[in-house]
């Protein structure tokens, strides 16, 4: 491989220095931060709700047990798991972008939800946190956009307790052809329209829709995980293969 090709990786389907990339994510989630929810509505038809929650049930999380929301943005799946956890439980809400972790923060201090929550603002590839800190580290919609997954994976992997579970939320690649059709219409064709029209933002859009296409298939996810150290792995497809929840263990 060439220095040029070590030096470079993946902006939707632009090659651009490794260094830039961490930036140009940032842009694209300080420009949809404010209507990020808004969209999830609208692009998913209010099925991301659903798929959030197959993912909650899939992690097995408890009472009283500590979880990291990576890339947890506005705050979806952290509700959710603040109920599981209860009151002897706690969750941190973590996200590399400012803006995004502002939203999900004041949406939550908004309801009243922050005294078993904390806010962390983090790189996924190399977590601040100590060895065996939490017993679920999930990251939603969010790997897709880490430059070095493998390295974001073996991170995961240090921070969690033996016995804890690594969940990876995310789009995925349909399971049949004329899925995959429908989908590639519906994400190229419309879903950068519908930004453009709601969030004024058609390129962002654009740039998520090709990042789904760059993020590894179901089995190359679980292959990774399986390299970083994580045990019994297994996945979960959804609405065809459009989602998918990753599962695997610390032992």
């Amino acid at each position: 491989m060439s220095t040029e090709q070590e030096n470079s990786t993946h902006f939707g389907y632009k090659q651009v220095a490794t260094e830039d990339k961490v930036n140009m994510v940032r842009g694209v989630f300080d420009s949809v931060a404010s209507q990020y929810d808004i969209m999830n509505d609208l692009m998913s038809f209010g099925i991301h709700r659903i798929w959030k929650r197959v993912a909650i049930q899939l992690s097995n999380v408890r009472e009283g047990e500590k979880v990291l929301d990576l890339a947890g943005g506005t705050g979806d799946l952290t509700i959710l798991f603040e109920k599981r956890v209860g009151k002897k439980g706690s969750v941190v809400l973590a996200d590399i972008n400012s803006e995004m972790l502002r939203t999900g923060r004041d949406r939550l201090i908004d309801k009243g939800l922050t005294q078993n929550i904390n806010f962390a603002q983090v790189n996924a590839e190399c977590l601040p946190f100590e060895d065996n800190s939490f017993d679920c580290v999930c990251i939603a919609f969010g790997l897709r956009n880490v430059t070095d997954k493998s390295a974001a994976l073996r991170s995961m992997m240090r921070v969690l307790k033996p016995g804890g579970r690594v969940i990876v939320l995310e789009f995925s690649h349909p399971t049949d052809k004329v899925t995959k059709t429908v989908y590639d219409f519906y994400s190229f064709k419309l879903m950068p329209k519908i930004g453009k029209f709601v969030a004024k933002d058609e390129d962002s859009y654009r740039y998520l829709a090709e990042s789904i296409r760059m993020h590894p298939k179901q089995d190359d996810l679980k292959n990774m995980m399986e390299e970083a150290g994580l045990e019994r792995c297994e996945y979960f497809n959804m609405s065809q293969g459009v989602v998918a929840v990753h599962r695997g263990y610390k032992f």
